[in-house]
């Protein structure tokens, strides 16, 4: 059955970010499926969305902006070609791994500290508004570990739902997570990989990247 889509608004998107810059944990949608979210450089925030989700502390997690100028220049050390790369993919429903030299994000990073998994979504009809929101957060979909990923708010748990600070509701989302590939050798050859196949497919993939794959 379809779902009326729900219309994000300003409001909402001053309420998020409130909520991530006082330590708070958020149910909120992306273009893909719902996810759970926080400040990425808060420890008890993070510790917080991880336990809520079952999830292992050194298992990493992507950090997501809203905006692809901040997404590039929080990664401004990165070489010519990954940063293009990275203007040519975002936004849009992939997640990429890219080298992260300076450390940055440690506790999204955990057990990875070399690798930053960034993110920028498609931000279109209901969740337009978000794309005003100018503060990263540290993001995971919000499903326990190892289970479905979640389409609709009532598809996610109560008990993730309970846990947190705020619940954003935009409907029905297309529920297919995003498409992980591997920027880490993309500088010196133009190579990538795909490690979790999702919304973004190979042909759209090449398409935006080159050979590879």
């Amino acid at each position: 059955m379809s779902i009326d889509p729900k219309m994000l608004t300003a409001e909402d998107a001053a309420t998020f970010e409130r909520c991530m810059s006082v330590g708070g944990v958020a149910v909120f949608p992306a273009d893909t499926v719902y996810g759970l979210a926080c400040e990425p450089d808060d420890k008890e925030a993070v510790r917080r969305l991880y336990a809520l989700k079952g999830r292992l502390p050194d298992k990493p997690a992507a950090v997501m902006f809203f905006d692809v100028s901040l997404a590039l220049e929080a990664v401004y050390e990165l070489g010519p070609k990954t940063r293009e790369a990275l203007g040519r993919l975002f936004p849009g429903p992939v997640t990429a791994l890219v080298p992260n030299p300076t450390g940055r994000f440690p506790l999204a990073c955990a057990g990875s500290p070399h690798t930053l998994g960034l993110r920028v979504p498609e931000l279109e009809g209901p969740l337009e508004a978000l794309s005003g929101v100018r503060w990263p957060v540290l993001q995971s979909s919000a499903n326990p570990s190892g289970g479905p990923d979640p389409r609709t708010i009532e598809a996610v748990p109560a008990g993730i739902t309970d846990g947190c600070d705020l619940v954003l509701d935009a409907g029905e989302l297309p529920g297919t997570p995003s498409t992980v590939v591997d920027l880490s050798a993309y500088e010196d050859g133009g190579d990538w990989t795909i490690v979790r196949e999702g919304a973004m497919d190979w042909d759209e993939l090449a398409r935006r990247l080159g050979g590879g794959g």
